[in-house]
This record gives C-alpha cells, structure tokens and sequence, in this order.
C-alpha cells in the first residue's frame, strides 16, 4: 500500500456516491479510482454495504470514496440498505449524486413509497453538505431529454451536473468530475483546525501524560496521542512524555514548570493534584472535539450534569468498538462517577455507528426528549463531518451533548481550570 494512503480515514475527505438502483454509481466509482472497486451488475441490490475506497486525488489530497446502496428497493431488506445509505451521508464532506436516463423517472417510485431521483436529491440536499450532481448513461438520453434532466436538477441544487457514461469519452468525464471535486472542497477541510490551537507555541514545554493501563494496545500508542505529539513536533514545542504515576517525578526533572500538560481524560485528578499553577491542563479526549466539534456546545453540555435528577437517562456514546474491560472509560469510570454523584440515574450505552434517532419517547404536549444528557467520546476515529452531525441531532432533539473529558472534568471539579484550545 502506498504510504500516502495509510492518512487515518478520519483526515479524510469523505465523498459519498448515492443514487438510485441500477442508476450507474459504482461504474462511477471504478472509473474514478481506475480499478474494479465495487461489483456491477443489472441486478439491483448488487450494492448492500456502502464500499470505501481510500485514495489519493492530485490536487485535493487523501479522499475516501464510499460507494452506496440504491434507493428504490421497497422491501424490508432495502429500507435496512437506505438506512444505512443515510447513515454514510451523515460522515460526508461531499455527495456525488449519480442520476441515469433509465431512473430519472421512475414513476412505479413514488407510488409504492420509495423516493423518486428529484426527491431523493432533495433529501439529499437538506443535509446541508456540498452535492455534485452527475448524469450517468448519458450516451442513452435525447439532447431535449438532457436538457430537461439539468434543469430540473439546476432547480433543485442550484449546479449544473456534470455528464457520465461508460462507453463515450469516459476519460473526459471522469476529468470534469474530478475538477467540479476539486472546487467543491469544504473550506474548513482545506484549513482544518488544529489539535491544540492556541494553547502553545514554538519553544514551548509540553507534557504529555498517558497512562498504560489494560486498556492500552500493546506495543503502540492510541491514535489521539499520536496525532497531538506529532502536531507538537511540527509545531516545534518541547515534549516531554511519561504515564500517569510518574507526573511528580517527570515534573522535577524540568527546568521549569511546562506550559501545558495533556492528560488522558481518566488521569484529570492525579494530574491536576501535581499540576503547577502557571501551567495549562487539557486533555486529549477535550482536543479530538475541539478539532471535530463545536467545543463550546460540548462546555455547556457539561455544565448540564449539574440538571441531572434520580429520574434522568444518560446516553454514553462511544464511536469505535472494542471489548470493554474493567478499566473502561466509557463503560465503567464515567457511569462510576455520575452514580457517585446521582446513585438511582439510568445509563444507556451505544457503540460504533449505532446511535439513536432521538425521537420523543411520548407525542403530544407532554412529549420529552429520551435522554438528558450524551456524553461522546473524542470520536477520534470519525471525520468533522461525522461529529457535527450527531451534535446538530442533539441540539435538534433539545439534548445537551458533551464529551468524555469535559464530563469528567466537572464531575472531578475542575472544569473551571480546564484549558480548551481555540
């Protein structure tokens, strides 16, 4: 594998590919990556799970494109497939929507209640992402009937789409697309924010503190410490790294107090009780959501632990999968500290991409929100995209959301000193 494609799937531009059945998406998709990506055939449902192909586009850099199942199938299997079509939307920086001259108009759609071409893309477009429309089998469709399709689509998205077929200048195709790509990048993915913002600079001492715990790889560092030493590195400070039982001894052996200690989240406590006054502390779980989120949403969401009563229900969301030991942050030392705190509270748990549509629990004027709280991991294996989405559901649902080391942080009593980079 090329070095240049191991850019952790989270740094990458995520361009989702989404479309009718049978409309021309994963033609798409291996045309654009030159090789035999995702299966075609006249079949529908060819395409279930959405297929990612990480690459390399010059010009725009490392991109991940995901491949998706068609709409149109209204069995119970197909609305499983749209769901999770929907859900891969949710992670996109980008949407590729493919329509064909043999789908454009499916009337037999909308009379058994899956979406037409226009209303899908209309779905599509209340995401609020960037969309590149793109006519597929174009070498099938009349001048008048081309004409028709773009405007129609013009209305609907305010672009023009760009043309696809595989069998008719499909080099000049695959050209144009790449180009309307490349000047539909996200602006906050050409001039991402970084880890630690303002909290140091060059010549600056910084420690990091990272307990080895049984939750620790072996052999390895987890990936939000080594993508913050790494931005240390190239911003030239000066790290110096020890586990969380080794804070006091690592500290005597500076010159001088350092400028920032980055904790893990767990470790807050023992931390702060040896932190010199004139240094900042952070941690690593508060830095990956600064970096993909709206922090001062999630700041306000921990100030809301202080609302919780023996009748709420706290959804703790934890974006990868793994076995939870005894250890577990999520699993066991959160739910520790709040039923320290409020011993009857009732704790739910989700994993990976499994998150709840957040729907009342009962309608009318009674209607209540079915969580109080989400408490989110540093999701730091998902892209912005991905994160912002679950905090705009929150908000939309009236949930406060916050994050591991935010809730930690006041449940340990020190939010008030917690630095949080800008």
């Amino acid at each position: 594998m090329n070095v240049k494609n191991k850019t952790p799937e989270a740094q990458r531009l995520h361009i989702v590919i989404t479309g009718a059945a049978n409309s021309g998406k994963s033609s798409l998709l291996n045309a654009l990556t030159g090789q035999h990506t995702s299966v075609v055939s006249s079949t529908k449902g060819t395409t279930t799970d959405p297929v990612k192909k990480p690459m390399e586009l010059h010009g725009t850099g490392p991109v991940i494109f995901v491949d998706t199942a068609g709409f149109g199938d209204n069995t119970e299997l197909g609305a499983l497939r749209t769901e999770k079509t929907l859900e891969a939307i949710r992670s996109a920086d980008m949407i590729i929507c493919v329509f064909s001259a043999d789908t454009f108009y499916d009337e037999t759609a909308g009379d058994t209640g899956s979406p037409t071409a226009l209303s899908w893309l209309k779905l599509v477009n209340e995401s609020g992402k960037k969309i590149i429309p793109v006519l597929s089998k174009c070498d099938l469709m009349t001048n008048s009937e081309r004409a028709e399709y773009v405007q129609k689509i013009i209305r609907q998205v305010n672009t023009n789409p760009v043309f696809f077929s595989t069998v008719q200048n499909t080099e000049k195709c695959v050209s144009a697309l790449l180009e309307k790509i490349a000047g539909c990048i996200p602006q906050e993915f050409l001039s991402p924010k970084t880890f630690t913002g303002n909290l140091c600079t060059e010549n600056e001492s910084v420690l990091l503190v990272m307990p080895q715990d049984i939750e620790a790889p072996k052999g390895r560092l987890i990936l939000p410490q080594v993508q913050v030493l790494r931005e240390l590195l190239d911003k030239k400070c000066l790290v110096s790294c020890c586990t969380a039982d080794k804070v006091e001894e690592t500290l005597s052996t500076l010159k001088q107090p350092p400028s920032l200690i980055i904790t893990d989240s767990q470790a807050f406590k023992t931390v702060y009780a040896h932190k010199p006054v004139q240094s900042l502390l952070t941690s690593f779980s508060i830095l990956m959501a600064a970096q993909k989120g709206d922090i001062s949403k999630y700041r306000e969401g921990a100030y809301a632990i202080a609302n919780l009563k023996k009748t709420s229900r706290v959804l703790i969301a934890e974006a990868c999968t793994h076995v939870p030991l005894e250890e577990d942050i999520g699993r066991v030392k959160i739910p520790a500290l709040l039923k320290k705190l409020i011993p009857e509270i009732q704790i739910d748990f989700e994993r990976g991409t499994d998150f709840p549509d957040l729907k009342p629990l009962q309608q009318g004027k009674n209607a209540a929100a079915p969580y109080d709280l989400i408490i989110h991991c540093g999701a730091c294996i998902h892209n912005s995209s991905y994160v912002q989405d679950r905090q705009k559901r929150a908000a939309l649902a009236g949930i406060p959301m916050t994050n591991y080391g935010l809730a930690i942080a006041f449940l340990t009593g020190i939010l008030d000193d917690v630095a949080i980079p800008e």
